[in-house]
């Protein structure tokens, strides 16, 4: 994966896999394996079923998530379209650049989402009402 901050679609990144018969590993590094810089990681889980987690947009933070065990669906809208991605794979992730309205759901049991992130946390970079997000992103595109 290229570290260029030119990457604007949401895509899956496969990270490397070392295949071994006592057990497999995985493995990534920041700036050589995600297009942006990690400053924080944070995970969800024990997700009751039927949940959803997220159903917002980030502002500036791009990010990748990681079904590190179990399965989940990640529901992305890029402000025209919806598109489903199953995460199922931990050497899989889906990299989210900002400005993209995301939503996990279908958490299967004893589910792990790692979330890698390029900005430490601040709330002010979240966007929670759907209509905004629209109006922001029709504003980006200018």
């Amino acid at each position: 994966m290229s570290t260029s901050s030119t990457v604007v679609t949401p895509q899956i990144i496969e990270f490397p896999r070392i295949l071994d018969e006592r057990g497999n590993l995985s493995f990534l590094e920041s700036e050589r394996h995600l297009p942006f810089k990690m400053k924080r990681c944070y995970w969800i889980y024990d997700v009751p079923g039927g949940e959803l987690r997220g159903s917002h947009a980030f502002k500036n933070q791009h990010e990748v998530i990681i079904a590190l065990s179990g399965s989940f669906d990640a529901v992305i809208h890029d402000g025209k379209e919806e598109k489903r991605y199953s995460l199922s794979r931990s050497y899989y992730g889906l990299y989210l650049p900002p400005l993209h309205w995301r939503t996990l759901d279908n958490f299967s049991t004893n589910s792990l989402a790692l979330v890698l992130s390029s900005t430490s946390y601040d709330e002010d970079d979240y966007v929670w009402d759907f209509e905004e997000f629209l109006k922001l992103k029709k504003g980006s595109s200018k």
